[in-house]
């Protein structure tokens, strides 16, 4: 494989404790870097907490469970993503999943109308999705369905959406927006909290398809919602590093949370995205406690973790962490 490049000792350090809330590893449909059972082993030597199963395609609670069966030191979490796999806004799969203990739900993503519909082009030399050769084989071989809405064609949130919202709730799920337009999120996170849905993030706000300004990034602020910065993001090159980090400076480290997006054969090691994020971060002057509260503090929030100590009293406060 490429070689790619190594942490940092202060980076590896400030992210112990960590959770990675957006992996994309094997088994799945498409070629991964890595396995869940190999790479539980990996986030245990280096003192990670766990990560997030995401798949396009799969829940993944009961994958998650086995992994922690084998590897109960690392907290490895299932997660489902409503595209048509599941039958798109589904509130019966939602319940089995909350039931199954998995505790992401991804809106719309690959089947999303807002991804459906995009115009934008990626930038030049930008490496894209592994999903969209698969989105093409399926429309190739004719298996092709509706887009997945979440707000009707008059723009008010649809029912399943709102039963949705409801089990997630119910199960003190997290909520991501998938790759919903800015505008179809906002409604959606004014709906969740109006229905008791406490941890949101709104998932990678930089990506092509949805280029959410920084001016409505700062819209989400007030809801307690958390911008979630894909390491890939940039790497990939979808966005430029100065605009990534200049989002995040612009609606503060509060507010975000580092994820890696990682897993694709071509990019780095799974357990080192948070890290090599870290350097980045570090060399573009945010502080070592900025860094970890992004990728440490948010982190475990979002997974439904306790808090560790050095976690800011009025940030604990504020997004309801119980110590």
């Amino acid at each position: 494989m490429t070689a790619h490049p190594q942490p940092s000792e202060q980076a590896r350090e400030l992210v112990t404790g960590a959770y990675d809330v957006h992996v994309h590893i094997a088994p799945d449909v498409m070629k991964r870097r890595i396995s869940d059972l190999d790479l539980a082993v990996r986030f245990a030597e280096l003192t990670m907490a766990g990560f997030v199963l995401k798949s396009h395609y799969v829940p993944t609670a009961e994958r998650a469970s086995v992994v922690r069966a084998v590897h109960p030191e690392v907290d490895v979490l299932g997660a489902i993503t409503l595209n048509a796999a599941v039958g798109g806004m589904n509130p019966v799969a939602v319940e089995i999943a909350g039931r199954s203990g998995a505790q992401f739900v991804w809106l719309p993503t690959v089947d999303s109308d807002n991804q459906r519909s995009c115009l934008a082009e990626e930038p030049e030399g930008a490496t894209p999705p592994m999903w969209a050769q698969l989105q093409q084989d399926l429309r190739d071989a004719g298996i092709d369905s509706p887009s997945v809405d979440v707000v009707d064609s008059h723009g008010q949130i649809t029912r399943e959406t709102l039963q949705v919202l409801d089990v997630i709730a119910k199960h003190d799920m997290t909520l991501a927006t998938g790759h919903l337009h800015g505008d179809e999120s906002s409604i959606v996170v004014d709906a969740a909290r109006e229905r008791g849905v406490r941890r949101i993030v709104i998932t990678h706000p930089e990506f092509t398809s949805q280029r959410i300004s920084v001016e409505n990034q700062r819209n989400f602020i007030p809801s307690g919602a958390l911008l979630e910065r894909c390491f890939t993001t940039p790497l990939t090159g979808k966005v430029s590093w100065d605009d990534w980090l200049g989002n995040i400076r612009a609606t503060g480290p509060e507010n975000s949370v580092i994820s890696s997006d990682l897993g694709q054969p071509f990019n780095p090691p799974v357990e080192d995205g948070l890290a090599l994020a870290a350097d980045v971060l570090l060399t573009d002057g945010f502080s070592p406690d900025d860094v970890r509260l992004m990728t440490v503090h948010n982190s475990r929030w979002l997974a439904g973790a306790s808090a560790l100590e050095g976690a800011p009293a009025e940030h604990i406060e504020a997004r309801g962490v119980r110590k």
